[in-house]
C-alpha cells in the first residue's frame, strides 16, 4: 500500500485531516482489538513517526493504551467513558420528554434540559407551554454557560479547576444585564450551590427570564439542568418563587429516573 504524503494539507485543513485520522485509528482498533504503530501507519496512509504522535495524543487523552507487548496498542477506558455520556445524553431526553411535557402544560412556559458540552450549554430537550411566546426551538443549540440558568447550573456543579478554565475563557457580553465579572460570578455560583436554584433576568435576551435546577445522575453526579423561562413580564421573581417548587419536584424525579 502505498504512503499518503505526510503534510497536513494534503487531504484538506489540517485540523479535520487530524480528526479523520485519529478516528479511523479508533474504529481500527475497534476492529482488530490490538494494533502496532506501522500497521496502523500503513492502513491509514501516514507515516510511522506521524501514526507515533497520533497515537500519543489519543493515549494523553485515555482513548488508546499500550499493551503488555511491546509497541502494541489497544481502546482504553476513556472510549467508555464517553460511549457513557451519549447513552446518558440518549436517555435522558427519553426520560425526560414526558415530565417536561407535563411541566410545560402546568406551568404554560417553555421547558428545556440543557447539558454541558465543551464550553457551552447544550438543549436536548424543550416542550413549549400554552402561555409561552418563545417560538424559538432551542432544541440542539449551544448557548453560553454564564448567561444562562442552566449554564449556571452546570457552571456552579464543576469541579472547581474545570470552572476556573471555562470561566477563565473570557465572560461575552450579550446584553446589558449579562455578569462578566468572573469574581461576582464565582460568588454567584456558590449561591446557586447553597439555594439549588439559578435564574437569568434578561442576561441572554432582553425581556427573557429563566430558572433553573439540577438534574442528578448516578452518586449524586450533576448530569443535567431543567429549567422554565418565560417573558420578563410574566416570569417575574416573584413567580420564580411560585413555580419554583413544581420545578423542582420534576427535577427530582428525572434525577431518580437517571439513577440518583
Amino acid at each position: 500500500m502505498s504512503i499518503a504524503p505526510d503534510t497536513e494539507s494534503s487531504s484538506g485543513p489540517g485540523g479535520l485531516q487530524s480528526v479523520d485520522r485519529a478516528l479511523h485509528v479508533l474504529e481500527l482498533l475497534a476492529g482488530w482489538g490490538t494494533g502496532g504503530v506501522s500497521e496502523l501507519a500503513a492502513e491509514i496512509g501516514v507515516h510511522k513517526s506521524t501514526a507515533f504522535r497520533l497515537l500519543g495524543d489519543l493515549e494523553a487523552r485515555d482513548l488508546v493504551e499500550q499493551t503488555t507487548e511491546r509497541g502494541k496498542y489497544q481502546l482504553a477506558f476513556g472510549v467508555v467513558r464517553l460511549a457513557r455520556r451519549v447513552n446518558v445524553q440518549l436517555d435522558l431526553a427519553e426520560q425526560a420528554r414526558t415530565l417536561t411535557d407535563g411541566l410545560a402544560r402546568t406551568l404554560g412556559e417553555s421547558i428545556n434540559v440543557a447539558v454541558l458540552r465543551e464550553h457551552f450549554v447544550v438543549n436536548v430537550v424543550q416542550s413549549q407551554g400554552h402561555a409561552s411566546v418563545v417560538s424559538q426551538n432551542w432544541t440542539g443549540q449551544l448557548t453560553p454557560l454564564h448567561a444562562t440558568s442552566s449554564g449556571k447550573i452546570l457552571l456552579a456543579h464543576l469541579d472547581p479547576r474545570e470552572r476556573s478554565d471555562l470561566v477563565g475563557r473570557g465572560l461575552e457580553r450579550f446584553t446589558p444585564k449579562t455578569h462578566t465579572d468572573p469574581v461576582a460570578l464565582e460568588d454567584e455560583l456558590a449561591q446557586v450551590r447553597e439555594r439549588g436554584h439559578a435564574i437569568t433576568l434578561g442576561e441572554l435576551e432582553v425581556g427573557l427570564n429563566a430558572v433553573a435546577v439540577a438534574v442528578r445522575g448516578e452518586e449524586g453526579r450533576v448530569v443535567a439542568a431543567l429549567s422554565a423561562s418565560g417573558p420578563a413580564y410574566r416570569m417575574t421573581p416573584e413567580r420564580m418563587n411560585t413555580i419554583l417548587t413544581d420545578l423542582e419536584s420534576a427535577g427530582e424525579e428525572l434525577s431518580h429516573r437517571m439513577g440518583f
